[in-house]
């Protein structure tokens, strides 16, 4: 890997189709880049800024975001697979057609977020911040969303089949039409005082 690249000032960058290998950037600005169409692949961005990016259609292959701010970032049509997002902060970031596959947003700060009908399949959320959330009708399927804060999120017609979710987070959850597996129901029957016997 390369030599890191510490504290550096790409704010107002314009950077469009980059190809980016190994790379590795620590307390760097990118606020207010252009990055369209950046193509990323073990790169590591440890607390960079991302305020006002534009990251629209870009590609993220094993790479690192971690404790990174996105404010108001440009996301329309980016792609991360096999990334991990752990302790990143995102607000008021547009999601439509982001792709996140097999990634990890474990402390990830996503409230608010508009995930609606999202495919979020076997994600590690562990502990994310999800709360006001809109994942109606969002896949969920197999994830781990274990600590994850709940409150106020609106699952309205959300899929968490094989999904792992602490009976407190469904509590707090809007839950009408959810699909869940029988584990699931037995927690969420529990965590509202039933007894199941």
């Amino acid at each position: 890997m390369d030599e890191p690249e510490v504290d550096e000032d790409y704010q107002d960058a314009v950077l469009p189709n980059a190809n980016w290998e190994n790379r590795k950037f620590i307390r760097c600005d990118f606020s207010e880049a252009d990055l369209r169409g950046l193509t990323t692949r073990g790169c590591t961005f440890d607390e960079c800024d991302f305020t006002k990016t534009d990251l629209g259609d870009s590609a993220h292959h094993s790479s690192a975001f971690r404790s990174c701010e996105f404010n108001r970032t440009s996301l329309a049509g980016a792609s991360f697979s096999g990334c991990s997002l752990l302790g990143s902060s995102f607000a008021d970031c547009g999601f439509r057609a982001v792709s996140v596959k097999d990634c990890d947003l474990s402390l990830a700060s996503l409230a608010k977020a508009v995930l609606k009908g999202k495919n979020l399949t076997r994600l590690r959320l562990r502990e994310a911040n999800l709360t006001d959330a809109d994942l109606r009708e969002a896949d969920l399927r197999g994830s781990d969303l274990t600590g994850a804060r709940l409150l106020g999120a609106v699952l309205r017609g959300a899929d968490l089949r094989g999904a792992r979710i602490d009976a407190n987070g469904l509590v707090h959850a809007q839950l009408s039409g959810v699909r869940v597996d029988l584990d699931t129901a037995v927690a969420y029957a529990a965590a509202h005082g039933l007894v199941v016997d």
